[in-house]
C-alpha cells in the first residue's frame, strides 16, 4: 500500500483543462523516511514504519525512541505511522525515503486527519437538531427533548445523540481524487476539502476503494 505523511497548507482553486474551477486542498507530502521494517517472523505482520522529515526536528526525545532512530539511523521525528507492504519489498529498509512522488495525478486516496476543535457544543450545532419554536410563550428552544422512556427501560440506550465535546476526533476521508502533485515544492493538491486545521498532520493512504 503506498502512503506518506504531510501537513495540510491549506485550501485554495485551480483551473482544470476544461476552464472549471476545481477547489483543492494543499498538502506538503513528505519527504518521509523509513525508520523500521516489520516482518512476519519477527512482529506476525508485514509492514513498515515511516516518518515525516521536517525543518525543525523535535529537541526532546525519549531515550527509547532516540534508541528506536539511532537503531534505524535517522534523525528523530516527531509524527510515525505503519503501511502494510509485501514481504519481498526491495525499497523498504531503514533510510529508504518517500517523496510525494509516489503518487500521481488521477490516483485516489484516503485522508487521515484530527477535525477542529469546537469544544463542548449542544445538539443544535453538534447534531443538526432544528431546536423548538422561538414564539408564542415557547419555553422550548434549544433543547435535546426526551432522551428516553420513564418506566421502561428506565434508562439511556448508549449512543444518545446529546451535548457533548465536538471535533478534535480522528477522522478519514475516503476516495479523494488528487488533481496535482508538485514533485519539486513536495505538494499534492486533493479535490475537496480535508479534515484538519492549517499546519495539521495528515496521513495518505492509497484508497482501498477506489
Amino acid at each position: 500500500m503506498k502512503g506518506i505523511l504531510g501537513k495540510k497548507v491549506g485550501m485554495t482553486q485551480i483551473f482544470a483543462e476544461d476552464g472549471k474551477v476545481v477547489p483543492v486542498t494543499v498538502v506538503k507530502a513528505g519527504p518521509c523516511l523509513v525508520v523500521q521494517r516489520k516482518s512476519a517472523e519477527a512482529d506476525g505482520y508485514e509492514a513498515v514504519q515511516i516518518g515525516l522529515v521536517e525543518d525543525q526536528p523535535p529537541r526532546k526525545v525519549a531515550k527509547p525512541m532516540r534508541g528506536h532512530f539511532d537503531k534505524a539511523g535517522v534523525a528523530p521525528m516527531r509524527k510515525l505511522m505503519e503501511l502494510p507492504v509485501s514481504a519481498g519489498d526491495e525499497n523498504s529498509e531503514p533510510g529508504s525515503q518517500i517523496k510525494a512522488s509516489v503518487f500521481a495525478e488521477g490516483d485516489h486516496v484516503d485522508v487521515v486527519g484530527t477535525s477542529k476543535g469546537k469544544g463542548f457544543q449542544g445538539v443544535i450545532k453538534r447534531h443538526g437538531f432544528s431546536g423548538g419554536r422561538a414564539t408564542h410563550g415557547s419555553m422550548f428552544h434549544r433543547a435535546p427533548g426526551s432522551i428516553g422512556q420513564s418506566a421502561y427501560p428506565s434508562r439511556v440506550f448508549p449512543g444518545m445523540r446529546m451535548p457533548g465535546q465536538m471535533g478534535n476526533k480522528r477522522v478519514t476521508v475516503k476516495n479523494l481524487e488528487i488533481v496535482r502533485v508538485d514533485d519539486e515544492e513536495n505538494l499534492i493538491y486533493i479535490k475537496g476539502a480535508v479534515p484538519g486545521a492549517r499546519n495539521s498532520y495528515v496521513a495518505l493512504r492509497e484508497a482501498k476503494r477506489g
